[in-house]
């Protein structure tokens, strides 16, 4: 049998190009074991490897056709989506609560409320952004009642840190690390309106090379399964990746379930609030059939079985 025959594409692509996330504890596994490299070694296709710094950075290189697997928050692959991202979310990597509403103790900000005229750094297009729109819409108000500053993650928490900013819609590891090292309050929580940790690829690439995202679900499957039986080990090398202190590490990941892996009828749940909600705040248009996009993102057809 041929390589391209064995990859089931027409033509076998010479490499393979995913990211890694330190939002995605199971890449930094995939990445460290070489298991998708030992895996196609033996098709002669090599594996690229890739930092998304967020889901809109993900989405981009996704979008841009720059990658062929990135990992994305639920939520913020839908928007992609209902915006013409032509992409397929495929696998479960983690049920995260990865994103809070931040601030320091100073400032006398205790609920989204008080956000009222204050400046607040924000990712857009990523969890933490949905995140805040949710929760100002829950609260009476709208984007137009703050001052955003657009910033990476990492930038925000510095921002915040400085006190450029009076809040931040924080991501983990990066706002774990600022509620330990540098005393900032979480002010807001809500685990329901995490949206889930997806690996997407590009609708075209899963189209040609179906077998290929079948082999890489197996392979993440085999990282996932590793980090739930060896959890001191996963929180050794996600030190390593993010050069994060211990306790940092352990908050992050006491906030990460990774008990998922197939994608499926809860993905879909939960982006469809996701998504209603969105469009009532008017991110996503009202013209937008938001069921019809969760079920055109959502393909659970490469990995049905999970042990």
């Amino acid at each position: 049998m041929t390589t391209a025959a064995a990859l089931g594409a027409k033509a076998a692509p010479s490499e393979i190009r995913i990211d890694w996330a330190t939002y995605n504890p199971v890449s930094i596994i995939l990445k460290d074991k070489k298991i998708l490299e030992d895996e196609f070694a033996k098709d002669g296709v090599a594996i690229r490897w890739v930092q998304s710094a967020g889901s809109n950075k993900a989405l981009e290189f996704l979008n841009a056709g720059s990658l062929d697997f990135g990992s994305t928050a639920g939520a913020a692959a839908l928007i992609a989506r209902i915006n013409g991202n032509p992409i397929k979310a495929v696998y479960v990597y983690s049920r995260p609560e990865w994103t809070a509403l931040v601030t320091r103790k100073e400032t006398g900000i205790a609920s989204v409320a008080d956000l009222k005229g204050k400046s607040v750094a924000v990712t857009r297009g990523t969890d933490p952004h949905i995140f805040l729109i949710r929760a100002l819409a829950a609260n009476g108000l709208t984007e137009k009642d703050l001052r955003l500053v657009l910033l990476q993650h990492a930038d925000g928490r510095l921002a915040l840190t400085r006190g450029d900013v009076d809040a931040w819609a924080g991501l983990d590891p990066i706002m774990a690390s600022a509620e330990i090292d540098d005393g900032a309050v979480l002010f807001y929580r809500n685990p329901a309106a995490n949206s889930w940790g997806v690996l997407n690829t590009r609708e075209g690439f899963a189209a040609e090379n179906p077998d290929i995202v079948r082999r890489v679900l197996a392979a993440y499957e085999t990282a996932r399964k590793w980090s739930l039986a060896h959890p001191k080990e996963l929180a050794v090398l996600l030190e390593g990746a993010t050069k994060l202190p211990p306790a940092v590490i352990e908050r992050q990941l006491s906030r990460t379930e990774l008990t998922f892996g197939p994608i499926g009828a809860a993905q879909k749940e939960t982006l469809v609030a996701a998504g209603d909600a969105l469009q009532q705040a008017g991110v996503i248009a009202k013209d937008a059939n938001v069921k019809q996009s969760v079920d055109a993102l959502i393909d659970p057809a490469f990995l049905t079985v999970s042990n």
